[in-house]
C-alpha cells in the first residue's frame, strides 16, 4: 500500500449540516477531500434508525460538493467496543456513556485508521472543538461557540489521533454554520440536530434497554428503609431522576416530588428521596478510574475546572493525582446526582487536560453501599 497523501482528508459524513459545512471548508481550503459514511447500528427493521435517509443526504451533499463519497459498516467493531460495555454499566447499576466510547474507539478509532486505507494522512469531523497547536503537541480546547462545545464528549480521543485530525468548526457558532450551508445551496442546511445516542439514534430510552437487560424488579425505599414501592431493574434508572418512579403522593409525606438518590445493587434497592435540592442528591467529591491525560500527567494536587455531565457549567475542584493513575476530586460547592459511570472531565480555562469515568461519590457515607 502506498504512504497516505498528506493534502487528502477523509471527512466523517454523518448526513447532518456540520459535517458537510466541515466538508466544505475543507474543500475551499484546497485539501482533497473524500467523504466518509459509517453504519454502525445493523438492524434494519428498526424504525428509529435513521441511517438510510442520512446515507441519503450524505450522498447528495457529496454530490453537490463534487468529492467521493465511501461508504462502510463498524457494526461488528460498534457493538463489541461501545455497545457491550454500556449493557455492563447498565446491568451493573451504573450510568454509561456511549458517545464517549463511540469517539474514542469507533470515530477516532477504527473510522480514522480506516482513512489511511483511502489514502488519507487526515481524518476530519464537524465537531464543535478546537485543535490548538501547543509547546508538547497538540491540545484540545472548546469551541468558539461554548453552547456547541463538544470537547466533553472527546477528552478520551487519544492525541496521537487528535494530532492528524482536523475540526474546521470550532471557531464557528452554529448560526453561521447553518448560514454558510444555505449559502452553498446544501439542502441539509435546516436539517434538524441529532440529540440521541451515538448512531443508536432518537427513541425511548427505556423501550430500548428491555431489548437488551430483563426486568429485575426490587423496592423502592426512603433512606430510612420506608418501602415506597416496586422498579423494573436498577438498570432502568440513574441518580437525579425524577420521572418514572410511579411513587406519587404518599400519606405523611409531603406533595414535593421524589428522585433517585441511590442504587443499593447488594439489595436490588432504589433510594428515592423528596426535593429537587434534598442533601442526599448532592456530592462534595469523587474518585475516577485511570486519568485519560491529554497534558502531561502531574504528580501533584491541583486546582482546576471540571464538568460530571455535558453542557454542565465548569465546576472549581481540587484534583489528587494517585500512583495508580486514578484521580480524587473535591468541588469546591457540592454538585448534584454525581453519576458513577458517566465521566469527570477537566479544563484548564478553555483548555481540556483530560478526564476519567467517575467510579464513585462521597458525602453519602450512609449510602456508600448504594452508591
Amino acid at each position: 500500500m502506498s504512504s497516505p497523501s498528506p493534502t487528502r482528508v477523509i471527512v466523517g459524513l454523518s448526513g447532518g449540516v456540520d459535517s458537510a459545512v466541515a466538508a466544505l471548508l475543507l474543500k475551499e481550503r484546497g485539501w482533497d477531500v473524500h467523504g466518509l459514511f459509517m453504519s454502525n447500528w445493523d438492524e434494519e427493521d428498526d424504525s428509529y434508525c435513521t441511517a438510510a435517509q442520512d446515507y441519503q443526504d450524505a450522498r447528495a451533499v457529496a454530490d453537490e460538493l463534487g468529492i467521493p463519497l465511501h461508504r462502510v459498516s463498524f457494526a461488528a467493531e460498534y457493538r463489541s467496543r461501545v455497545f457491550a460495555y454500556f449493557l455492563a454499566e447498565q446491568r451493573a447499576g451504573r450510568t454509561g456513556n456511549p458517545d464517549i466510547l463511540c469517539n474514542r474507539e469507533i470515530k477516532f478509532g477504527v473510522a480514522a485508521r480506516y482513512s489511511g486505507r483511502l489514502g488519507a494522512a487526515w481524518f476530519a469531523t464537524g465537531h464543535y472543538a478546537r485543535l490548538v497547536p501547543g509547546a508538547a503537541g497538540v491540545e484540545l480546547h472548546k469551541a468558539r461557540d461554548l453552547s456547541k462545545d463538544q470537547s466533553y464528549f472527546l477528552h478520551a480521543v487519544a492525541r496521537a489521533q487528535l494530532a492528524r485530525t482536523l475540526m474546521p468548526l470550532g471557531e464557528m457558532a452554529k448560526t453561521e454554520v447553518r448560514e454558510y450551508a444555505r449559502r452553498a445551496g446544501l439542502a441539509v442546511y435546516d436539517k434538524p440536530d441529532s440529540t440521541g445516542i451515538c448512531f443508536i439514534g432518537e427513541r425511548p430510552f427505556r423501550d430500548f434497554l428491555a431489548r437488551f437487560l430483563p426486568d429485575t424488579p426490587g423496592a423502592i425505599e426512603t433512606p430510612d428503609g420506608v418501602h415506597l414501592g416496586a422498579h423494573r431493574g436498577l438498570a432502568f434508572y440513574t441518580l437525579g431522576q425524577r420521572e418514572g418512579l410511579s411513587v406519587g403522593g404518599r400519606r405523611g409525606y409531603s406533595q414535593a416530588p421524589w428522585f433517585v438518590a441511590a442504587k443499593d445493587a447488594r439489595r436490588n434497592v432504589l433510594v428515592v428521596v423528596q426535593g429537587h435540592d434534598h442533601p442526599l442528591l448532592s456530592s462534595s467529591e469523587l474518585t475516577t478510574g485511570v486519568m485519560h491525560w491529554l497534558a502531561a500527567a502531574p504528580s501533584s494536587a491541583f486546582r482546576a475546572q471540571v464538568k460530571v455531565r455535558y453542557r454542565q457549567a465548569d465546576q472549581a475542584c481540587r484534583v489528587e493525582p494517585r500512583a495508580d493513575g486514578t484521580a480524587h476530586i473535591s468541588f469546591d460547592e457540592p454538585q448534584r446526582a454525581v453519576t458513577p459511570g458517566q465521566y469527570a472531565v477537566l479544563y484548564a480555562c478553555d483548555r481540556c487536560i483530560g478526564g476519567a469515568v467517575i467510579e464513585s461519590v462521597g458525602s453519602q457515607s450512609h449510602l456508600s453501599a448504594a452508591a
